[in-house]
């Protein structure tokens, strides 16, 4: 607070625990060894946001930084959850990898102000993925030459929340394909260029975030 955002004493300040807790308070004063916080009130409870999209994306084998980007980039868009699937073409991802993308969520949620973190789960396989589709009134599965995204989302009805799946560098196979298609899923295609893992997820998840809330917006 002090050495980056070069805050005083008296400047007021907004603590937050990623778990929906908010308190407001300024700083008293400041030493070599902190600061001490004054609360102007007892802590309170933020609800998190009605509409929560889940985030499946095969980056495991994703190289120099770019699976941290894509995590990164989805706690500050807004994603409820992120979780490495496991696929044919990106088979594994390493422990070390995941204590490390907590740590990018922890530093992404402070830079954004989020008040609720975003959970990263376990890596999951395709077959443990399939009865999650199929629960979901809303699942997109973003696939080369299929139907706009924003043509689908036209006549598509508004959920509390809904998956987004991505696959690895070289796509789904058409087997994986087939059996998600199969649970429930749509395909939806984010325009003519091959994207990356990482730009696919954010195309896909920043679309759906503003239309979640053009939606809410419409309906106040």
């Amino acid at each position: 607070m002090t050495k980056v955002l070069r805050l005083g004493v008296n400047d007021r300040v907004e603590l937050f625990n990623g778990k929906g807790g908010l308190i407001e308070g300024c700083i008293q004063s400041i030493d070599r060894t902190g600061v001490d916080f004054v609360a102007f009130e007892d802590p309170k409870l933020v609800l998190p946001q009605s509409t929560q999209w889940h985030v499946f994306a095969s980056f495991g084998t994703l190289k120099g930084g770019r699976a941290d980007w894509l995590v990164e980039k989805c706690t500050e868009l807004g994603a409820n959850s992120v979780t490495p699937l496991l696929t044919e073409r990106s088979p594994s991802i390493s422990e070390n990898r995941v204590d490390r993308l907590q740590r990018v969520i922890l530093a992404a949620a402070k830079q954004c102000q989020r008040l609720h973190e975003m959970t990263l789960n376990p890596p999951t396989k395709i077959v443990s993925l399939l009865p999650i589709v199929a629960q979901s009134k809303l699942s997109f599965v973003a696939l080369a030459e299929a139907t706009p995204v924003i043509s689908v989302l036209t006549s598509s009805r508004k959920e509390p929340s809904g998956l987004i799946i991505i696959g690895p560098e070289g796509d789904f196979t058409e087997k994986e394909v087939n059996m998600m298609i199969a649970a429930g899923a749509t395909a939806v295609g984010l325009g003519p260029h091959r994207l990356r893992v990482e730009t696919a997820t954010v195309a896909l998840l920043a679309t759906l975030m503003l239309w979640s809330d053009s939606q809410q917006t419409s309906n106040i």
